[in-house]
């Protein structure tokens, strides 16, 4: 595969602040693992290389000084950190038990805000330590009288609000276990999520808000209740101030203003350090999602390690990252809170028509240290005009964006339009291990269009086809030893065979995440896009994401997707489907402005062979492009086999690219009968 740039870039984007580097938490853990675990080679705390170093090659010492650098507090403690090596099936910490939610809320001052709770029209307004406990213990004592156990599932109907946090939070104090997904799911949706986890009780609000409207849920709430047999008992929010349905659910009904306000004291169960906490799930583009269930101890860990170091929270920080429930962010979100620093939640649109930069706006007023978005969101700004340096950002530190790779012209108007000394930390992880496997911190340089560094405790490599680490060539993105947030295992997978085929097949012992990446000469990351989406043209193959970034920069074209696609006859079809700008018509001209740009910012190779207008580009419902169902329909693949119309943002589009599909099969061969071609 080609590289995203002819010549690595020379010099950083943004070297470290000094000052901010040596005072950052990640360069005291650096000393404090130099003095108390006699971690080797950190003489210079702001040496990330030789930091990251330690923390792959000796992976018991690095994450037993995770545990004591933030006085993990064990009920019982470890017996070892690493009992069992392998992968899948490592066994950290055994012995120890713990609970996630006791970390979660024993950092807050009982004064200060831990939440603040925001929305599109601008409303704020805040929860503190002492306030969050109280409702805490207060909906964890309903969930019990309601017959919630350790191991029980409690699932959520819910948005980005305080209710899902909180309810997330009782549900880990009495073991039980936790799974959620936004309101913009309809309800056989998220009944093909809920439904296999056979839940005791669900959380469902009245509506959400999104771009100036209010979303009413009470009948699709009340639909979703009676599609999950199991339920003991419905909890319904009152989040936008709707009227309570009068239809009833088939067991009791409790209003959350009534479970969040009795005058309980909070108790926590202990659990074993890898005993269930949520169960997120994979977009499920085909067949039923599939739950992937992660640990107490494991998350707790790692949200420590990536929240606290990489990010630099702490007690007085406060983050903003926009998610829906449904999304791993929100759960890493969530973990703000073992920091000691404040969350935001925030329901609506990120860029709603009559405020785009609301976000913004409220970053200022409620002085965020970190803010995290995605790409797309970041070049929407660019594309719309909006200036966030319009509103007071003195206190912002750190820009995190995910989702997808960060394209290097974002940079320089993230640095012009923003400010010119914040971090713009660019990160890839997954669903599958809640967390980021390369991103950056204080003590790294910030090169454009590229992750910083691997994340310390992830021994990340690039593989080539025969399975070795290659430096500045393009290959499989690689973990070679466990990280504690690896899943526990998939839910409904007995014997774990679903489990090894996703991502240990390739590759036996080592994990496979299924990305093509490049890791540079000066430690950096690439990401070029999903492995099994890679373009092949002649014999080399081309990331996606090259063509993406490219095409996307230009102001007439609002989003691209390109695909490459085999076909019956040898023939390899190249298209690249644009959805042009408001007011701007797909033309001649405008095609070979696209095909110019490609040639002359990549290679003659990344030129598609047509260029085509859509109405839109599909997406799972986290965001991501739908890279490989839409080439499986363009083949003729049947849509039931390809996509669950649940899991994309746009279902109509199914039919439409089948469409293009079918008409280009019968345009090529005009004889043959339908589906044979």
């Amino acid at each position: 595969m080609t590289t995203p740039h002819p010549t690595p870039y020379a010099e950083p984007f943004l070297p470290p602040d000094p000052k901010a580097a040596t005072g950052s938490r990640i360069a005291d853990f650096a000393r404090w693992a130099a003095r108390h675990r006699g971690a080797e080679g950190l003489q210079d705390p702001t040496a990330y290389p030789a930091l990251h170093r330690w923390s792959v090659t000796d992976l018991e010492g690095f994450w037993a000084a995770v545990w004591e650098y933030f006085e993990v507090d064990a009920t019982t403690p470890y017996e070892s950190v690493l009992a069992v090596e392998t992968m899948p099936g490592t066994r950290w910490f055994p012995g120890a038990t713990l609970n996630y939610a006791h970390h979660a809320l024993r950092n807050l001052h009982p004064d200060a805000p831990a939440i603040t709770a925001l929305d599109e029209t601008g409303a704020g307004r805040e929860i503190t330590g002492r306030e969050l406990r109280a409702q805490v213990a207060s909906v964890a004592a309903t969930l019990r009288d309601l017959g919630v156990r350790p191991g029980d599932r409690v699932v959520g109907y819910l948005p980005n609000t305080p209710h899902a946090l909180i309810a997330f939070l009782a549900t880990a104090c009495l073991g039980a276990v936790w799974s959620v997904c936004g309101q913009d799911y309809a309800p056989q949706a998220a009944a093909d999520r809920f439904a296999q986890l056979e839940p005791t009780v669900l959380i469902a609000a009245d509506g959400y808000l999104f771009n100036g409207t209010t979303h009413d849920r009470r009948a699709a709430s009340l639909d979703l209740a009676g599609a999950l047999p199991t339920l003991k008992a419905t909890v319904l929010v009152d989040h936008v101030g709707l009227a309570r349905p009068e239809t009833r659910t088939a067991g009791p009904t409790v209003l959350w203003e009534d479970a969040a306000t009795r005058a309980e004291y909070l108790t926590i169960t202990p659990v074993p350090f890898d005993h269930p906490l949520w169960i997120v799930f994979s977009s499920g583009t085909t067949g039923l999602p599939k739950g992937i269930v992660h640990g107490h101890g494991g998350v707790l860990l790692e949200h420590l390690k990536i929240l606290g170091l990489h990010c630099d929270l702490g007690v007085g920080d406060r983050l903003l990252w926009y998610t829906t429930t449904h999304w791993m962010m929100w759960n890493l979100v969530v973990s703000t809170l073992l920091t000691g620093a404040a969350t935001c939640t925030y329901d609506g649109s990120p860029a709603p028509v009559a405020r785009p930069d609301i976000l913004w706006e409220l970053a200022a007023r409620h002085k965020v240290t970190v803010f995290g978005t995605s790409p797309p969101y970041l070049l929407a700004m660019a594309k719309l005009g909006v200036d966030p340096a319009v509103h007071d950002l003195s206190a912002l530190r750190v820009i995190g964006c995910t989702g997808s790779a960060l394209p290097a012209s974002a940079y320089p108007w993230v640095r012009d339009h923003v400010g010119a000394g914040i971090r713009l930390a660019s990160t890839s992880g997954g669903t599958d291990i809640v967390s980021a496997f390369a991103g950056s911190a204080p003590t790294t340089p910030v090169w454009a269009g590229e992750l910083s560094a691997p994340h310390l405790g992830v021994a990340l490599a690039a593989y080539d086809g025969a399975g070795r680490p290659v430096e500045d060539q393009v290959g499989e993105l690689v973990v070679t030893r466990p990280m504690p947030s690896m899943p526990l295992y998939f839910w409904n997978d007995p014997d774990g065979s679903r489990y090894r085929d996703a991502y240990f097949t390739a590759y036996p012992g080592v994990w496979r995440h299924g990305d093509w990446i490049t890791v540079t000469g000066h430690g950096s990351v690439i990401v070029h896009g999903r492995s099994d989406a890679t373009l092949n043209r002649n014999g080399v193959r081309l990331g996606s994401s090259d063509v993406h970034d490219i095409v996307e920069r230009l102001p007439e074209i609002t989003e691209a997707l390109v695909i490459g696609a085999e076909e019956p006859d040898g023939g390899y079809w190249m298209p690249l489907f644009v959805v042009p700008a408001p007011g701007v018509t797909l033309d001649d001209t405008l095609r070979e402005k696209i095909r110019a740009a490609l040639r002359t910012g990549a290679s003659p190779r990344h030129v598609p062979d047509e260029i085509v207008a859509v109405p839109a580009i599909p997406h799972t419902r986290t965001g991501k492009k739908l890279e490989v169902p839409v080439k499986r329909l363009l083949q003729g693949a049947p849509a039931e086999q390809v996509l669950n119309p649940s899991a994309v943002d746009h279902p109509d589009l199914i039919a439409y690219f089948a469409g293009l599909g079918a008409e280009r099969r019968r345009l090529r061969h005009p004889h043959t009968p339908q589906g044979l071609s």
